[in-house]
């Protein structure tokens, strides 16, 4: 019996050798078919967006096809370069990690010629603006004065500064990308203007650890009688956080040893941050002399953001795994507490525009009073920036579209995140923390974000229909208004424009176009672009 079970077996194992040997071959000869295509699919995209849709190396997020319009976070001029992601630096980032997924040497060049534009661009200080442009400043005032002043939701764009922001991750980003290139290949092109970035966020660093949004400090636009918020201590859109995280990578790439203080000092900051009991969150700025939460743009009101204060906790989880400071876990009971204190009722949650199944996730009003923890709802009337204004009170309905007064939030995921992080042993938390080892900690291969993993159907998608001059063609996110001068500034009481994302014909924000119009987008690319550098890399 034993010996014809082992000869069934063999029996068997011979078939399976023979259907392997036989079908291994033509598998493999066709995943190489596949993976040239897929090869040949990056090249040619990218030498489109290289070739025809970059300026000087630079781009903006999207354009129409025969380039009559271009837009970033506002319609731009041919001759500007977006600073913002996913602008210039985050193809530059792309294109470097498209050089570590192939060997290429044409990603490298690409992306030099990506940083190169990107230095020039670099302002006297060792930042950026949000936008640049190879036409001049005149040609950037210009922008600024006709389709900036007049996208009304847009107020940072209403007033030129001319020194750099740290906003929006625009500085840093390009920070990221030109450390990135510099240890590279140590090229030596690239260390004047990563010295001078560096710089920057040394000497614009307030003594107490945070930093402002924009620098050079300016004061010049004090906006309907409230003081310019651009000098307050800010941690809105991850100002604080993104500059610790780059000062990090060049303690961990480079060796810098001088600025691992200057990071401590801004990572313990974020702890002195978070208000007192019973609203025991974090605001999105604050005012430097007494670290208490301030104003920014007008529907930005002096709050404690519960958003925000979710992002802190898991700042501070990582915190505390890059340090093994139990400091930096200590506020994180009390911040939960404020967040499921301010739980909206089941009659106030039904009044939201959005709703959820999920029995985990409840609904906060977005910006906190401090003083009294009472909700602050925004809203707006009139049609734009001349005509127009934002208010606050404690109603929910008809909150602005553009910027959410209200936030789901998940409190039994942070607890457990909480519990999970405290449980970590020394040696679990020495594996990826550069200042618990001792020896440099090579920077991450890829930089440009996946979703998920590529599956081939998708693959064979993006390489089917990359068009014959090289590009993909996407659907237009967003559209806008052109600029055009006012007829008629009178304040208004017009209620049309609440809940949506632009005014009139004369607000310059971008809305969501829904007319199916056809667009190269830069962010489309950078997708598509990851998606297939998985695929060669798996």
């Amino acid at each position: 019996m034993q010996n014809a079970i082992l000869k069934q077996f063999t029996k068997v194992g011979v078939l399976l050798g023979v259907m392997l040997f036989s079908f291994t071959p033509i598998n493999a000869q066709k995943n190489k078919k596949i993976n040239d295509k897929v090869l040949s699919t990056m090249k040619e995209a990218t030498r489109f967006m290289m070739d025809e849709m970059s300026y000087n190396g630079g781009f903006v997020w999207e354009y129409l096809p025969d380039l009559s319009r271009t837009w970033g976070e506002l319609e731009a001029k041919r001759t500007m370069a977006w600073i913002q992601p996913p602008g210039t630096p985050t193809v530059g980032h792309l294109l470097l990690d498209a050089y570590h997924a192939t060997g290429d040497e044409y990603y490298y060049q690409s992306a030099q010629k990506v940083a190169n534009a990107l230095i020039l661009a670099q302002l006297e200080c060792g930042g950026w603006n949000y936008v640049f442009d190879f036409a001049g400043e005149q040609s950037l005032k210009d922008w600024y004065q006709t389709v900036g002043k007049n996208g009304w939701r847009l107020e940072e764009f209403q007033h030129y500064y001319g020194n750099a922001t740290f906003d929006d991750s625009a500085t840093m980003e390009v920070a990221k990308f030109l450390l990135r290139m510099y240890v590279e290949k140590y090229d030596p092109t690239y260390r004047p203007s990563l010295d001078k970035v560096i710089n920057l966020v040394l000497v614009s660093q307030y003594p107490i650890g945070g930093w402002p949004q924009r620098y050079p400090l300016m004061y010049d636009h004090p906006f309907q009688g409230k003081a310019d918020y651009s000098s307050f201590i800010t941690l809105n859109d991850d100002v604080i956080p993104e500059i610790i995280e780059f000062l990090t990578m060049c303690y961990q790439a480079m060796g810098l040893q001088g600025v691992k203080e200057p990071i401590m000092r801004a990572m313990y900051l974020i702890i002195t941050l978070q208000q007192g009991a019973p609203y025991a969150g974090w605001a999105d700025q604050y005012t430097v002399d007494d670290l208490k939460p301030a104003h920014a743009r007008s529907y930005e009101p002096r709050s404690v953001n519960t958003g925000t204060t979710v992002a802190m906790i898991r700042l501070l989880t990582e915190y505390y795994k890059l340090t093994a400071d139990s400091r930096f876990l200590s506020g994180i009971p009390a911040a939960i507490e404020f967040l499921e204190s301010m739980r909206l009722p089941e009659s106030e949650a039904t009044k939201w525009k959005r709703q959820s199944n999920d029995p985990d996730i409840f609904l906060v009003p977005r910006f906190v009073c401090p003083d009294t923890g009472k909700p602050l709802y925004v809203h707006r009337k009139g049609s734009n920036v001349q005509n127009g204004t934002y208010f606050i009170n404690q109603n929910l309905e008809n909150t602005i579209g553009h910027y959410n007064s209200a936030t789901f939030i998940n409190t039994k995921a942070l607890r457990q995140l909480y519990e999970d992080t405290k449980k970590l042993s020394a040696a679990e938390l020495c594996i990826d923390s550069p200042f618990l080892q001792t020896s440099l900690i090579a920077l991450p291969k890829y930089f440009t974000r996946l979703r998920g993993k590529a599956s081939q159907s998708e693959v064979l998608d993006l390489v089917g229909t990359l068009t014959q001059n090289g590009c993909w063609l996407t659907p237009l996110k967003n559209t806008s208004n052109p600029y055009q001068p006012y007829c008629d500034s009178t304040p208004s009481d017009e209620a049309a424009y609440i809940g949506t994302m632009v005014g009139d014909q004369n607000d310059t924000s971008c809305y969501p176009c829904t007319t199916g119009e056809l667009c190269i987008s830069t962010g489309y690319y950078i997708d598509s672009m990851r998606k297939l550098i998985d695929y060669i890399d798996n």
